[in-house]
């Protein structure tokens, strides 16, 4: 386990329910972008092959929190995508 990567995650983590919030409060995605988002979400399921083939540590756990925020504000895009 790198003390590096859990410490970047929990900073990953602290911002994406800040701009879930603000997305959900504004109801507007204006100068977000889809396909920024799904790279993300890729980079994240990414980390967590790794983690289960190569490298399993309870560091997994941010990874998926960190993913159902981003899962969470693809949906919000989804819905107020129209709302520009």
């Amino acid at each position: 386990m790198s003390v590096f990567e859990a410490g970047m995650m929990v900073c990953f983590g602290a911002s994406w329910p800040i701009a879930v919030y603000k997305t959900y409060k504004a109801k507007s995605v204006k100068g977000k972008s889809l396909r920024f988002l799904c790279l993300i979400m890729t980079g994240y399921i990414f980390g967590i092959i790794h983690k289960i083939f190569f490298c399993y540590d309870w560091v997994i756990w941010l990874y998926l929190v960190n993913m159902g925020f981003v899962l969470c504000d693809i949906s919000l895009y989804l819905k107020y995508r129209n709302n520009n």
